[in-house]
């Protein structure tokens, strides 16, 4: 088939009611609507749950202690607000831009250009750090093995599935997703037998008094806390990926309220129960921070079939995050690219209706970090994640303002409202921007994170001189995308 040239493609119409029947079918040059209820329940999941609880929590478990429950539990609460308010902007125009496109149409297009393509970046690092947890892992088994070989497969198979279809995404982040799942609610089950009944063969006894008995529930005090707050937040990333899904969900009235509600039962249960069970099976003072306190734990327990298990499964959550970070990556460009704040020759749909340039591009860049694996291993994992929450944290930021901004729109009858929403309004959304503040100050103050903030400022201010040379100052930006298909 020929070029189609500037064929504005419209979004969907608004849906003012969650319950409403409201299909959403797909036209010749649009993302493909693939996406089933199941497989976005567990896409909220997957991106959620990677390294940030499988690798990150064994130094976060270093500086707080039992104290990191209190992190999360609040962190949750946090991403549920954040999540409840995407979710009132995703029904409202659900489209593949999400955020990106939210943020231009109520903060400016400036908004939206540095949004998209930092998100885009959000996810390319999220994605480096990833394929690098994958390579470590894999020194459970192989410790001479460079980290740079598994990471480089992990990508090429991600890039496979990715490019065929959006629907085999789906399936492989459904069952990626639930791999991880169940392996982690079987962790606790089997840790809860552990600690009431005993095992023969334990290195130690597994007591709750192991929250205590070590330093107390806050060893390191407030201090301890609020230094593994970070660490945390970057934990819960990858949950806003959900907002994305919505230009390709069958039903996105019925889909996505379902997933935005059950994001935080979920990730809570996973996230304090599965540290609860870790932190009492084996003292936390004892475990090393460089490694998966998961694997590690029932290692030391004298089962060593466990830990190889759930080894296996801590790899597969790595790529399952890394699977939805092409996802998103590739869908954020394609967004872009529609509406001119990316390369127009992006604008493209290979038989399959997936974005098939743009998923090339973002695997090319996760290459890159495939190579920084083969010449800095030790460190490039540390810096990918602290990259990854200066932008989460910006992301974080522009959906509680846009949606602001909605909600002011929707009160003096200039935008539609809808039934599901961001309860407490706007207190809530204060309460979320007070929180993203807390972080950034405390970001600023840590000599490991203070960095970011200085690549963030130049990623900036690039970005916005490449957008002012553009023109796309004055150029403002169409609801619709553009579209070349072959």
């Amino acid at each position: 088939m020929g070029e189609l040239g500037s064929q504005v493609v419209a979004p969907p119409a608004a849906v003012t009611s969650p319950g409403a029947a409201a299909v959403v079918q797909t036209e010749p040059g649009q993302l493909s609507r693939a996406l089933g209820d199941r497989q976005v329940q567990f896409i909220a999941i997957g991106g959620a749950i990677g390294a940030g609880l499988f690798l990150a929590s064994g130094e976060a478990i270093h500086k707080a202690g039992p104290g990191l429950l209190l992190d999360y539990m609040i962190t949750g609460i946090i991403v549920f607000l954040i999540a409840r308010a995407l979710g009132e902007l995703a029904i409202y125009r659900p489209v593949a831009g999400s955020f990106a496109s939210y943020a231009e149409e109520f903060i400016g297009p400036w908004a939206g250009f540095l949004t998209g393509w930092s998100y885009w970046l959000n996810w390319i690092l999220a994605g480096i750090a990833e394929v690098s947890a994958i390579g470590i892992y894999f020194h459970y088994w192989y410790p001479d093995l460079p980290q740079w070989i598994p990471a480089l497969c992990a990508v090429i198979v991600l890039y496979g599935a990715n490019v065929i279809s959006v629907k085999l995404y789906g399936e492989i982040e459904f069952w990626l997703s639930l791999v991880k799942v169940v392996t982690i609610l079987a962790m606790i089950a089997l840790g809860s037998v552990i600690i009431f009944f005993g095992l023969k063969g334990t290195s130690g006894p597994a007591d709750f008094s192991n929250l205590w008995s070590h330093g107390g529930v806050f060893p390191h005090g407030a201090t301890g806390v609020l230094l593994a707050l970070p660490i945390a937040a970057f934990s819960f990333g990858g949950t806003e990926v959900l907002g994305l899904t919505a230009g390709e969900v069958k039903d996105p009235s019925k889909s996505l309220p379902k997933a935005f509600n059950g994001i935080i039962y979920r990730i809570l249960i996973f996230y304090i129960g599965a540290l609860t069970v870790i932190m009492t099976l084996y003292p936390w003072d004892q475990l090393d921070p460089k490694a998966s306190p998961f694997v590690l734990v029932f290692a030391r327990i004298g089962l060593p079939a466990a830990a190889a298990i759930v080894n296996i499964v801590v790899i597969s959550a790595a790529a399952s995050a890394c699977n939805s970070g092409l996802f998103a990556t590739s869908r954020m460009l394609y967004s872009m690219s529609g509406s001119g704040q990316a390369p127009r020759f992006l604008s493209h749909l290979n038989k399959h209706q997936v974005p098939s340039r743009c998923l090339a591009v973002s695997v090319a860049m996760m290459l890159l970090g495939v190579l920084l694996n083969y010449l800095v291993p030790a460190s490039v994992f540390n810096y990918a994640i602290t990259g990854v929450l200066v932008f989460l944290l910006w992301t974080w930021i522009v959906i509680m303002v846009s949606h602001m901004r909605y909600r002011r729109a929707v009160q003096n009858g200039s935008k539609p409202g809808v039934a599901f929403r961001l309860p407490g309004s706007p207190v809530t959304n204060w309460l979320v921007l007070v929180f993203v503040g807390v972080i950034v100050i405390l970001m600023a103050f840590d000599p490991e994170t203070r960095i970011a903030f200085y690549f963030a400022a130049a990623w900036f201010g690039v970005l916005g001189a490449i957008y002012f040379a553009l023109g796309l100052a004055g150029a403002g930006r169409s609801n619709g995308n553009k579209t070349v298909v072959t």
